[in-house]
């Protein structure tokens, strides 16, 4: 049984502490970053619900309200200020660190609610169940937001609920220690890179607030694991991610700007953050506003349809216009993520300092043909790290990623997101084309070059397939495709030992032989091996533009 942590006045006392180590900010937001604060807070006005205290769900599920996209809310008030905003922001924290979960002996306790109507969690009618009944990354979205609030807006948040927070902080610090990756269904190891930059962080804070040395060094030493990865090779794990790079670019913003020197984070942050961005600079092409791949984990094929925190990044640094974001960010696909839009707002004037030169100039102007070479790991999945190549011309991107991996899907063990082959070209009207292969092996060699998409699985045999999702064509082109022929603004070619009769499906949002990935549809080329055949399968492919 686990010791029950018990509060008190010690969070009343602490409120203070630690400040010569923890400094406050007064937040000024500007310029394009203060765009990115009143488009996002005026979208989510249209979502709260000031009686219960609570944002709606981002998807209008029949009138239910959601946790985490509410803190991020309340964070975005706090910035604002205007009215009531920050009486406001105070009811929604004072609600959701209510809904904490509180039993010490549970797997999920410290965290939080995914919504208040749901049922107790653990309960024979709602059983736990990891990442969908309750989620342990949400003990650092909502926690590293409460602390961001306490850092930059101390003023505007009353004193009790500055204690409510302080303990709450604690409890899901604590609840966040029960975490071990590869025990009870969790995969939280130090190449989670997105959780666990928060994880350390929130241990490292919480611990020199309170006073709590063993908090405190835990924070550290998770760090260390996770700085260790890092510097072999200047990459995330959780490597090129839309998405999770966003996220993990907020993380490690925290721990620049709000830990000190004498913190392994303070002192590795900002480089961390510089170099993140160098690599992302080098894969971005400002001609299609897409980061080339591969990418481990996506939530789409085309940065310019799905809005991805990354973007949301590139929108503080360039303005939106020449971001990858649509005029009207909701209604992209995984917009939800636009609720994100004032933390990434509030820290832009920090953050902001400590993009390379090189990549934002990157991020307007594409700099020119090149290649990229460079590798991430991911342990345990990985048996070595990923080996990355990428190819960028002005209107044609090619991206790769060889592995061996004991999991198929990369990490999170989800083909869908997991893209280690992806292809990307600019078509006459502007709009993007994409190939992507479709993750069905645990090993693939894979090389990037000019033009070019060399593919082998060196454990395939007979049976092997290959699997290339295909963008659908743009109003300007054909609306039914048979043949590579009919691909539009691309010429592609493909040889190899697979058998060159290929098949031509389509997943559509109300019909064919298959479902949307991620709100994408896409035609489904398919290589399957001859059948008597000893070789190894390999395919390349070649590209050219209409």
């Amino acid at each position: 049984m686990r010791a029950k942590v018990v509060l008190g006045s010690l969070a009343t006392s602490c409120i203070a502490v630690a400040a010569a180590e923890v400094s406050y900010g007064n937040n000024s937001t500007n310029g394009a970053a203060k765009q990115l604060l009143q488009e996002s807070m005026k979208w989510m006005d249209l979502y709260y619900d000031s009686e219960a205290g609570y944002l709606y769900n981002l998807d209008s599920k029949a009138l239910l309200h959601d946790t985490r996209s509410s803190v991020w809310y309340a964070a975005g008030l706090l910035a604002r200020n205007e009215g009531d905003d920050a009486d406001q922001a105070a009811k929604i924290v004072e609600n959701v660190i209510e809904g904490q979960h509180k039993n010490v002996s549970s797997q999920w306790y410290g965290d939080y609610q995914i919504y208040p109507e749901e049922p107790t969690v653990g309960t024979p009618q709602y059983p736990p169940v990891i990442y969908n009944s309750w989620d342990p990354n949400w003990r650092g979205f909502v926690g590293t937001t409460l602390i961001l609030m306490l850092e930059e807006f101390p003023d505007l948040i009353p004193h009790d609920t500055q204690t409510r927070i302080l303990e709450s902080l604690y409890n899901a610090t604590v609840g966040d220690s029960y975490r071990v990756g590869g025990v009870d269904d969790d995969n939280l190891y130090a190449s989670y890179s997105n959780p666990a930059i928060m994880r350390a962080f929130m241990s490292s804070w919480t611990g020199r607030r309170l006073n709590d040395s063993n908090m405190t060094t835990a924070g550290e030493a998770y760090a260390k694991e996770i700085i260790n990865l890092f510097e072999r090779a200047d990459t995330l794990s959780e490597f090129n991610s839309g998405t999770y790079a966003g996220v993990s670019l907020y993380a490690l913003t925290l721990w620049s700007k709000y830990l000190p020197q004498s913190s392994l984070m303070g002192e590795h942050g900002p480089s961390m953050v510089s170099k993140t961005w160098a690599i992302l600079g080098q894969l971005y092409n400002a001609n299609l506003k897409n980061v080339a791949g591969p990418w481990d984990r996506s939530y789409g094929y085309d940065m310019n349809r799905y809005l991805s925190i990354l973007a949301l990044h590139i929108w503080t640094l360039v303005g939106k216009e020449a971001a990858p974001i649509n005029a009207k960010p909701y209604t992209m696909g995984h917009k939800d993520d636009f609720a994100i839009g004032p933390l990434v707002a509030i820290l832009a004037p920090y953050h902001n300092t400590l993009v390379p030169n090189a990549t934002v100039s990157a991020l307007q102007t594409f700099p020119g043909t090149h290649n990229v070479s460079t590798s991430a790991f991911s342990p345990p999945w990985d048996t070595f790290p990923r080996n990355i190549t990428a190819w960028l011309s002005s209107n044609l991107t090619i991206g790769a990623e060889s592995f061996s991996e004991d999991v198929i899907g990369g990490p999170a063990k989800n083909p869908s997101s997991f893209n280690p082959a992806v292809v990307q070209w600019s078509r006459n009207d502007g709009s993007v084309g994409w190939l992507t292969l479709y993750a069905q092996v645990k090993e693939l060699n894979a090389m990037a070059s000019e033009g070019r998409l060399e593919l082998e699985y060196p454990q395939g045999n007979k049976t092997s397939t290959f699997t290339f999702l295909v963008s659908t064509n743009s109003k300007h082109g054909k609306r039914d495709v048979s043949s590579w022929g009919d691909v539009e603004g691309a010429n592609i070619t493909v040889e190899g030992t697979v058998d060159l009769t290929y098949s031509v499906d389509f997943a559509g949002y109300v019909g064919g032989s298959g479902k949307t990935i991620n709100d994408f549809e896409y035609w489904n080329f398919t290589y399957v091996m001859p059948g008597d055949s000893t070789e190894i399968p390999r395919v390349s492919l070649s590209f050219g533009l209409d």
